[in-house]
């Protein structure tokens, strides 16, 4: 039985990396900087205000990578046994968040034109991103580990949002109407709401496990 769960443990977490290195592939495919590749083709518009190019470039761009990257961050073995390497990527994931990504969704947010509750979505999505991970930066400096990995787990929670999205549209695309804004409303909280929750589920698991083991142990 044991075999099993891990056969199918290991099994999801190729399947999750793969859609992951899927995405970011897509989205490195738009430094052609062409202003009418793929989707951008249907934001004529939005780009027409000066805005919407520069923010997209800096949140799909800079967000495939450190998409990809915080698999790496996360996985226990890249803290323990490639400090030097978990430091520069944990700096490239942090550096790119704050400067890059989530301040280019939040201005993207802004041309989605899907109705409000969308927009509040897509809004607080991007200030939580930013915040969780400008405080995961600010424990780590002041060397709080624990505090810094929660909050790392809640960031990349919201970063894997872009997964989640993509998924849900994928799966319901077929059935309903997407373009109207009660339904893609409902995927946008969905997207990254659900991903915190489980976040902080396994964030307390690990604290409680933790507490229970430094107990033990005196």
């Amino acid at each position: 039985m044991q075999r099993i769960v891990t056969i199918a443990k290991n099994t999801g977490l190729f399947v999750i990396v793969m859609l992951g290195v899927a995405l970011a592939a897509n989205a490195l495919s738009y430094s052609n900087f062409d202003p009418r590749y793929n989707f951008l083709r249907l934001k004529q518009q939005a780009i027409a205000t000066g805005w919407y190019l520069p923010a997209y470039y800096s949140h799909v761009l800079v967000g495939g990578i450190i998409l990809v990257i915080g698999f790496f961050q996360l996985h226990p073995s890249s803290i323990r046994r490639f400090k030097r390497l978990h430091r520069f990527f944990g700096y490239i994931y942090v550096m790119g968040i704050l400067f890059f990504a989530a301040p280019g969704g939040i201005v993207m947010s802004l041309f989605v034109d899907r109705g409000p509750l969308v927009l509040m979505s897509f809004l607080l999505q991007g200030t939580l991103w930013f915040w969780f991970t400008a405080l995961a930066f600010d424990r780590i400096r002041k060397g709080d580990l624990a505090a810094h990995r929660a909050w790392m787990w809640r960031s990349y929670a919201l970063t894997f949002a872009a997964i989640t999205l993509r998924v849900y549209i994928f799966f319901t695309s077929y059935r309903y109407n997407l373009s109207e804004p009660g339904a893609y409303a409902t995927l946008a909280w969905l997207s990254w709401v659900p991903n915190l929750l489980v976040a902080e589920i396994y964030i307390r698991k690990t604290v409680h496990e933790a507490t229970n083991g430094r107990a033990a142990g005196l």
